[in-house]
């Protein structure tokens, strides 16, 4: 049988880099990945105020209001609508000429309206 001693100091130096790595993570998560230009993204918005409206409040229950929700959550779900990772046919042809760029701009349009 083995026993290993483990110097206190040597423990309080790994929980140390431990918790500046949890700190690291959250900060990186807490800021935004997506940087998008809102001015550009009003007006690039015209195609989607069909359904969700022109300030992005949807009269129609069925289209989910863009206004005030996450830009990362909003640029995210283009992303996905563009790979088809979600299926709606609606949006697949709505997003198939927008760029990375042009969704990061709708994205930080709808975040910033309220």
């Amino acid at each position: 049988m083995t026993f290993v001693i483990i110097n206190p100091e040597k423990k309080r130096v790994i929980a140390m880099k431990k918790l500046q790595l949890a700190i690291a993570a959250t900060v990186m998560m807490a800021s935004p990945v997506f940087a998008g230009d809102a001015a550009a993204g009003k007006a690039k918005s015209m195609m989607c105020a069909a359904c969700h409206g022109a300030a992005g409040i949807s009269m129609i229950p069925s289209y989910p209001n863009l206004a005030g929700q996450k830009e990362a959550y909003l640029a995210n779900q283009l992303r996905e609508f563009k790979s088809g990772k979600r299926d709606n046919a609606m949006m697949k042809g709505m997003v198939a000429a927008l760029s990375p760029t042009d969704m990061d701009d709708l994205a930080a349009y709808y975040a910033n309206l309220k």
